[in-house]
């Protein structure tokens, strides 16, 4: 779960709800002073939400680049249904090419799409279904296939409870099952609260759908390498979810472009997001 090291929006940023036919997504919308020079969509991962990007907002919009951090469906602040159905990995890739449409009617440059950890395996879906508004594909996080084999017995694990106890049992029960480096990490109070109801807010069947989507992911690697996509790789330099090594691996097969952000774990977004954005904004300039 990643922890965003503050909630406040900087001031090139504001929040609303993006409009698609899809249906209606909270977004983070940042913009650079002058004309964009891209668009940056950001797609979170497993339990996650627009703010694990606040951090990353200012700095990409500082280097020029609008960017628009979402929510998906049944995340957080955007609204869905209670039937795991709603939440198929062909279901959501598609919700992302609907925001990618409604960002594009307002700035029509090139369109970066960026998925963190779940989120990397959700746009690299969406990028299979149609390669054409993309200019690039960051996959921050994320891996070839499946989770680690440790951290599949955590994910089936909360399976199992949201399908007998309500969110705020299970969130009770979550604290236990934290990973081991998250053990001694102190989180401010209104970052605590803010995760509190970020969990309260996500729809359990959300959660149950998408959980089994990292248990069950198929490796589609050589298939993104067939749409010649430019490819960003980006990790910290230790990971739980997906070993670094097989990021690394990965990187080779896609003949992408590979980032290992020093310090950082899981979520270099909110961990180290100057040396991320960085990172993030040296790829896109290099493609255009």
């Amino acid at each position: 779960m990643s922890r965003p090291p503050t909630l406040t929006l900087p001031p090139c940023a504001r929040a609303y709800r993006l409009g698609t036919p899809r249906g209606a997504f909270a977004v983070h919308d940042a913009r650079p002073d002058g004309a964009p020079i891209g668009t940056a969509l950001l797609v979170p991962g497993f339990t996650g939400s627009k703010e694990d990007f606040i951090a990353l907002l200012a700095p990409l919009a500082a280097a020029g680049f609008r960017a628009v951090a979402v929510d998906g469906r049944g995340q957080h602040e955007s609204p869905g249904p209670r039937d795991e159905v709603a939440y198929v990995q062909r279901e959501l890739a598609l919700d992302v090419l609907a925001q990618v449409q409604a960002v594009q009617e307002r700035d029509s440059g090139p369109l970066h799409l960026l998925g963190h950890s779940l989120g990397g395996l959700i746009t690299r879906a969406a990028v299979l279904l149609d390669t054409v508004p993309f200019r690039s594909l960051t996959v921050l996080s994320s891996g070839p296939a499946a989770i680690e084999a440790s951290q599949q017995t955590r994910v089936r694990m909360l399976i199992e409870a949201l399908g007998t106890l309500d969110m705020e049992s299970v969130w009770r029960a979550m604290r236990d099952l934290d990973p081991p480096e998250a053990a001694g990490a102190a989180t401010p109070p209104e970052i605590g609260a803010f995760l509190h109801r970020r969990w309260l807010n996500t729809v359990p069947e959300q959660l149950i759908a998408t959980g089994r989507q990292m248990l069950e992911e198929p490796d589609r690697v050589a298939e993104l390498a067939r749409t010649g996509l430019a490819t960003h790789v980006v990790s910290g330099a230790v990971d739980y979810a997906w070993p670094v090594p097989s990021m690394d691996a990965m990187a080779q097969r896609l003949s992408a472009h590979r980032t290992v952000i020093e310090g950082a774990e899981h979520s270099p977004n909110a961990e180290r997001p100057e040396k991320t954005a960085e990172a993030l904004t040296g790829f896109w300039s290099g493609v255009g």
